[in-house]
């Protein structure tokens, strides 16, 4: 069985919810940040980064969102939540999945974490800063959901979730992804499926302002 160690609304959201919308057995254990347990020694030997999340299954133990979810689409092709290797559809899908992970995602870290990189009033601008910069991104991808239900070809596939994960974590913002016309209308569907509002329930997340 699938056992993937996780936090609310943390990065192990779009694990997640790939194990839910895949319908998969699995069994969640709770990593509980406020107490620093990804820190804590046992936990460290299955993840040396200290970070969350990770996925178990038998021997095999692998860290990282994207790397997790790829990993649960290689042994279930079959629920297509990836589409055909050698597609244009495959090319896409790899395009968004490394720009919502390797480039939103890491400008997002320093919106929530500026004293790591500043102390002061310094701090304020970069948070400034960053917002404008991912609200241009979250622009782009507005752009791209023109008329379509899903940012990959006509399922619904990883970096949907990994959108909604992001999106959500953005919607603070002056300006959030909500706020987006395209954008907007796409999160309120993708809302509505029943792998986020179960995951939701277990997590503990609120879907309201998607209503």
């Amino acid at each position: 069985m699938y056992k993937l160690f996780y936090y609310p609304r943390n990065a192990s959201w779009a694990p997640h919810l790939v194990l839910a919308e895949m319908g998969l057995t699995f069994e969640l254990v709770l990593v509980d940040r406020k107490s620093n347990e990804q820190k804590s020694p046992e936990y460290l030997l299955l993840n040396p980064s200290g970070r969350i999340p990770t996925l178990s299954y038998e021997d095999t133990v692998i860290f990282e969102s994207a790397a997790i979810c790829l990993y649960l689409c290689e042994r279930h092709p079959e629920l297509g939540l990836i589409p055909v290797a050698g597609s244009p559809e495959r090319a896409k899908f790899y395009q968004w999945l490394f720009y919502l992970n390797s480039t939103i995602q890491p400008e997002l870290m320093v919106y929530f974490y500026p004293q790591k990189h500043t102390v002061g009033e310094e701090t304020k601008k970069i948070v400034m800063a960053q917002e404008s910069r991912v609200t241009e991104m979250f622009s782009l991808i507005d752009r791209e959901l023109e008329g379509k239900n899903f940012l990959v070809g006509s399922n619904i596939t990883v970096c949907d979730y990994f959108l909604f994960m992001l999106s959500h974590w953005s919607s603070g913002f002056s300006q959030p992804p909500l706020s987006f016309n395209h954008l907007g209308s796409y999160l309120r569907n993708i809302a509505k499926r029943e792998a986020v509002v179960s995951v939701c329930a277990k997590e503990g997340t609120s879907l309201e302002m998607y209503k």
